[in-house]
Order: structure tokens, then C-alpha cells, then sequence
């Protein structure tokens, strides 16, 4: 089996950790990435081709993880050379799923759920031919959540209404707590009904969210624009603090 990657960022640099096959082989190109990119790839255990239209041609199996915001061009470029499964992993909303599944057959919606780059990372599928891909399971948790394009995008995004929104709320509780030199003394009070690492896992959390704070507010930006109408106070509030 050949499986192609287009970009070659933390998601697919994992997925080639992940996935160590004697019968798998991935490929990739070269072609108009930076430097690092090329190095990276140089690095790993992928065959090299001129260009991402070869790659696609060659593939068995397809997966496009890129910024969010090449990932409809991409499709739109390659989509139509792939004969086999086309497995779209960025962090898209459902709308550009769905304007993916315009340029693409075959078309599976992807979502990493927690860190790629954690010892245990989750991928979502959705989509009809996503019962072709739980091979996967052998060495990434693969759950297939329905054969319905789109839903593990929506998934993905109820799931960041709560995180995104939890991390701001944390951000301004601890920030209250520093204030009055309680900083510590706020964990343990939440260590009694949350358990004994929730401590570590928030200030992990929000070193993360204010790390990435403008990358963020754009995904929260993005679920609100998607669940226009909605009753989503909470996730406006959130998306106004980290926007400040």
C-alpha cells in the first residue's frame, strides 16, 4: 500500500512515527516547501517525488495536512489525479469540508483529536469509505464516527466550543488568583474534585492557549461564524477575551 502526504508538517512527520509497515510505504514531494520542510522530509522514511501530482496519482491512500487555509486549494489541485481514498486531516471547518467533497471522490473527513504528537493521539473519520481506512487502528486509535462527510469536523469543532472556552475561563480564574497570591492555593482547592494532575494539565493549557492565542481566537472566530444562530454566549465571551 503507498500513501501519499501532501505537507509534511507535525501531522504527517507522526503519522510516518505512527505507522511502521513493511506493506506500507509513504511518499511525498518536495515542491515549493521551505528548506526545513525539505530536510525534514529527507529525514524520514518517505519516498521523494518531483511533484504532488505524482504523488497523488501513485497513492493508495491520500491525506492532505497543510494550514487551514491551502487546504481547499490543494484539493481543488490534486484532488481529481487521486484513484484511490483522499483523507483530508486539517483543521478545517465543516463548510470547507463539504466544498472539498465538490473537487474530490472519495473523499474521507478527518480529525485528529489531542496532540499528534502525544503517545496516544485520536483520529476521527467520517465518510463512506472510512471502513477502509480502520487498518489504521493497528498502530493509531481510529474510530469511525459515521459515513456522513462532515461529521468529524463538526465533532471536532463541539469539542473546541468546550475546550477553547475552558481554557479562557481558566485564564481569567488564575489570573484572579495570582492577583491575591493564591495562585497555588486555587489549583489545590480544584485538585480536590477534579483529581491530582488537573493542576499541571490547566497550567499546561493555558501556557498553550496564550502561546497560541491569536491562532485560537481565529478557531473560535470560525465556530461561531459556523453555528450562526446558535446560543453560544459562552463561546463569544471566550473568544473575546483571547482576542484581546
Amino acid at each position: 500500500m503507498i500513501i501519499g502526504l501532501v505537507g509534511f508538517g507535525k501531522v504527517s512527520q507522526n503519522l510516518v512515527r505512527f505507522i511502521q509497515s513493511e506493506n506500507i510505504t509513504f511518499i511525498t514531494s518536495a515542491q515549493n516547501r521551505s528548506s526545513k520542510t525539505a530536510e525534514n522530509i529527507k529525514m524520514s522514511n518517505v519516498e521523494i517525488l518531483d511533484d504532488f501530482k505524482q504523488v497523488a496519482l501513485k497513492s493508495d491512500i491520500l491525506i492532505s495536512a497543510n494550514s487551514p487555509g491551502s487546504a481547499l486549494d490543494v484539493a481543488e489541485k490534486y484532488g481529481r489525479y487521486v484513484r484511490g481514498i483522499y483523507v483530508d486531516l486539517n483543521n478545517i471547518s465543516p463548510d470547507t469540508t463539504f466544498k472539498i467533497s465538490e473537487y474530490v471522490e472519495n473523499l474521507v473527513d478527518g480529525a485528529i483529536i489531542g496532540k499528534i504528537d502525544s503517545k496516544k493521539p485520536l483520529l476521527y473519520l467520517s465518510g463512506e469509505k472510512s471502513d477502509e481506512l480502520l487498518f489504521l487502528n493497528d498502530y493509531i486509535e481510529t474510530v469511525k464516527v459515521s459515513d456522513r462527510i462532515g461529521d468529524a469536523s463538526i465533532l471536532k469543532l463541539l469539542r473546541s466550543t468546550y475546550t477553547k472556552t475552558v481554557s479562557a475561563l481558566l485564564i481569567e480564574s488564575y489570573g484572579l488568583a495570582e492577583k491575591y497570591g493564591l495562585g497555588e492555593e486555587f489549583f489545590n482547592t480544584l485538585n480536590i474534585t477534579e483529581g491530582n494532575d488537573f493542576a499541571e494539565k490547566s497550567l499546561s493549557r493555558i501556557h498553550n492557549t496564550l502561546k497560541s492565542k491569536k491562532r485560537k481566537s481565529e478557531e473560535l472566530e470560525e465556530i461561531i461564524n459556523y453555528f450562526d444562530g446558535e446560543d453560544l454566549i459562552m463561546v463569544k465571551a471566550a473568544f473575546e477575551k483571547l482576542s484581546r
